[in-house]
């Protein structure tokens, strides 16, 4: 067997209610001085106030940092560390989407003041050590809980990730409650964004594409398949937002070790020059990348096709992965999102840019499983139109 290495959170903690024990997680883990990295969205939940009021309970006094942006651009954590430099912290909670808990995860290393952000960038760069964290998601989206990932915005219309297994947190504590308020395009968005990556962690060209991220992969996307719909329509339903939320972390922990690859390098663009949420970014491109991809490569996408729909088990090999595509798309309509570039009001004439722009995402490209140049790029941002 091929030597990998696989990383995850220390501890996971799943199940309704979570939340309720975030008090005595925090004095366990931290102390009783925390800062708490949230959104203004996440604010106006009722969430925040449920959260605060048990940690004050337990005790714990909390630093509040409440303005993550979206993407976060450099100038927010810096920020975040700022603030938590001057209260003394003892340790990070992020409670919120996928931006939140980035955010956290780089403030627990840059708090202790013996790295910057900018020499963090790139993989394996962060060395630590770090503050004690704690991560709470809220969407079934991200995974940001179980990966050794955060993406930060530079400059205007760039991303770069820090990638290192210092930055996976000590607990990640998933409670199905804190999502049963997600509108439903955020529900489908993240949803998607999810499913994405259980895919591209199966089909990974990396070294370490490993057994245990293919079990990861294929145990998600079983679970997201069958109530992802239910989760969108019926968002009240327990038991779909579990599924959701459970699956997503079980894809984080696929993808943190068999990583991500050709439909995250062409959603980067998207989100940073028209700022589309990343979810979004990933469902408008999927099925084209995943096209381009079958054509010469449909093994992984015929394996994984019945564990998301059962009913495409009756197909075999290139006819199997090229209906996995085509349903893909259409649970994406189905869920509501847009299917267009077009639709989201990019300019045709900007599709060379967007090419262009992908081709800088080296670090994705090298794991797809079928050599992309920016010609192809350019080929599938136009299929995409």
């Amino acid at each position: 067997m091929t030597p990998f290495v696989f990383n995850t959170s220390k501890s996971i903690q799943f199940g309704a209610g979570q939340l309720n024990k975030l008090g005595e997680l925090a004095r366990a883990q931290i102390g009783t001085r925390v800062m708490l990295i949230t959104d203004p969205g996440m604010m106006r939940t009722g969430i925040i106030e449920r959260a605060l009021s048990v940690l004050e309970t337990a005790g714990v006094s909390v630093e509040m940092f409440s303005d993550v942006q979206a993407d976060p651009p450099e100038d927010v954590i810096l920020a975040a560390v700022e603030k938590a430099k001057a209260a003394s912290v003892e340790g990070i909670i992020g409670l919120g989407g996928g931006s939140s808990l980035d955010v956290a995860k780089l403030v627990s290393v840059l708090v202790l003041g013996q790295e910057t952000l900018k020499t963090m960038y790139g993989v394996g760069n962060a060395k630590g050590p770090r503050l004690p964290l704690i991560l709470v998601p809220t969407t079934a989206g991200t995974g940001s809980e179980v990966t050794p990932i955060s993406i930060v915005t530079t400059g205007t219309n760039e991303k770069m990730g820090v990638v290192s297994p210092v930055i996976l947190p000590d607990v990640a504590v998933l409670d199905p409650e804190l999502t049963l308020g997600l509108p439903p395009h955020i529900t489908a968005a993240t949803g998607i964004d999810a499913m994405v990556h259980a895919i591209e962690a199966y089909a990974s060209a990396s070294a370490n594409n490993n057994p245990l991220s293919r079990m990861l992969a294929t145990q998600a996307l079983t679970l997201m398949g069958r109530s992802v719909l239910k989760a969108v329509h019926a968002g009240s339903d327990i038991a779909a937002r579990s599924d959701m939320l459970l699956g997503s972390m079980l894809a984080g922990q696929a993808f943190a070790n068999s990583p991500v690859a050709a439909v995250h390098a062409l959603a980067y663009p998207l989100g940073g020059h028209f700022h589309i949420p990343h979810g979004l970014s990933n469902a408008l491109v999927l099925p084209h990348v995943l096209r381009f991809n079958a054509a010469t490569a449909p093994q992984a996408y015929a394996e994984l096709a019945p564990y998301a729909f059962p009913e495409l088990e009756k197909y075999e090999g290139q006819e199997r992965a090229a209906a996995f595509c085509d349903r893909l798309a259409e649970l994406s309509a189905a869920c509501g999102l847009q299917q267009s570039l077009r639709a989201m009001n990019i300019p045709e004439d900007f599709l060379p840019r967007l090419a262009s722009d992908a081709m800088n995402q080296t670090r994705l490209l090298i794991n797809n499983p079928r050599e992309v140049t920016e010609a192809d790029a350019l080929a599938i941002y136009r299929a995409a139109y």
